[in-house]
């Protein structure tokens, strides 16, 4: 498995890394590899304000569809439009093309209560 030792960590498997004032979230390559292929990603429209925990959208693959966490609560900036065509994208790159969305927190401090990538690793590896 691979972590990026940038990024923070839900417990729920997505990531959350600082692209300058704003945050790019994304499911994780422990997240990608549970649940195999990747065939659909739906992703919420830009504009929306979502609280930390609330679902952000669907990934499904070949074995389940699984809802998303945001890692922070925030308004969506800007949706991963490479992966309506490519939602594989997530399995090849998970912490690079394979992100879903970013957004301006509206909580910045939030991050800090994230995981870091060690702590993550440690609980990942507990499943």
């Amino acid at each position: 498995m691979n972590f990026d030792k940038n990024a923070r960590y839900n417990a729920s498997h997505e990531w959350a890394r600082k692209d300058g004032a704003e945050i790019v979230t994304g499911i994780s390559d422990h997240a990608q590899h549970a649940l195999g292929d990747i065939v659909f990603v739906e992703l919420p429209a830009v504009g929306k304000t979502l609280k930390k925990g609330e679902a952000y959208g669907v990934v499904e693959s070949v074995k389940a569809a699984s809802d998303m966490y945001m890692p922070m609560s925030g308004t969506i900036t800007a949706v991963n439009p490479a992966l309506e065509g490519d939602p594989a994208l997530v399995n090849r790159e998970p912490y690079a093309g394979g992100w879903m969305i970013k957004y301006k927190p509206s909580n910045p401090a939030e991050f800090d209560g994230l995981l870091s990538a060690d702590a993550y690793e440690a609980e990942a590896g507990k499943e």
